[in-house]
């Protein structure tokens, strides 16, 4: 008796479905790893630039208002995967405690990364939408959080800097068709590329807010 290929379970749609779904979500603690390296390595040229705004804030404060929001949604995405590694270590996953932790001096500095982060991205949103007249309440909060924040994060980029480029290279080398046993290259390109288009979005929509701080600095001086 012929077997109905296509409602047999080998050619099930939930089987399909799960498959792709593993294809694109797959990889397990290198995957993760993999993601949080690219993850941080496209954090890298805007952090550069916010850095570059400071040293002439007067005449380039709409390019850090714009690039501030555009790091938004890769910063979440960050913070994401290396949450997910926590969580997952910390609930005692077997991979992850295989794995082990992150290195003690990344963990004495998570908190205040986590911690920074959230204060300084959280200011600055409050600072664009309620607008000049928040100088006196939000500015010093984002000020401070700002040099904290780039305190920790100097120490934490600086930890990763050396395992950065073999990270990057098993997904996006030349031989990264080779490292077929980490499933997910696909879904991590997904969300690498889903995140620079989320950016630039809210950016752009964000940016008729940036009139009144630009013409309070303008006006003032």
């Amino acid at each position: 008796m012929a077997v109905d290929q296509r409602t047999s379970p080998a050619y099930s749609p939930v089987q399909s479905a799960g498959r792709h779904a593993r294809r694109l979500t797959g990889g397990g603690t290198s995957g993760n790893e993999r993601l949080t390296a690219a993850a941080g390595a496209l954090l890298l040229a805007p952090l550069a630039v916010i850095g570059v705004t400071l040293l002439q804030l007067r005449q380039l404060l709409s390019v850090h208002m714009f690039v501030g929001m555009l790091l938004i949604p890769p910063v979440l995405l960050k913070m994401g995967s290396t949450g997910y590694r926590f969580i997952r270590y910390y609930t005692a996953d077997p991979a992850y405690r295989r794995k082990g932790p992150p290195e003690i001096l990344l963990r004495v500095l998570a908190p205040g990364v986590v911690l920074s982060t959230a204060v300084v991205f959280t200011s600055g949103v409050a600072l664009l939408f309620a607008g000049p007249s928040s100088r006196g309440t939000l500015l010093p909060i984002h000020k401070l959080s700002f040099i904290a924040w780039a305190a920790f994060i100097s120490i934490h980029v600086l930890s990763h800097l050396p395992a950065l480029p073999s990270a990057l290279r098993a997904d996006y080398g030349r031989q990264a068709q080779l490292s077929s046993h980490v499933t997910g290259r696909n879904g991590r390109v997904l969300s690498l590329g889903g995140v620079v288009v989320a950016g630039v979005v809210l950016a752009v929509l964000l940016i008729p807010e940036f009139g009144p701080w630009l013409h309070s600095y303008h006006g003032d001086h």
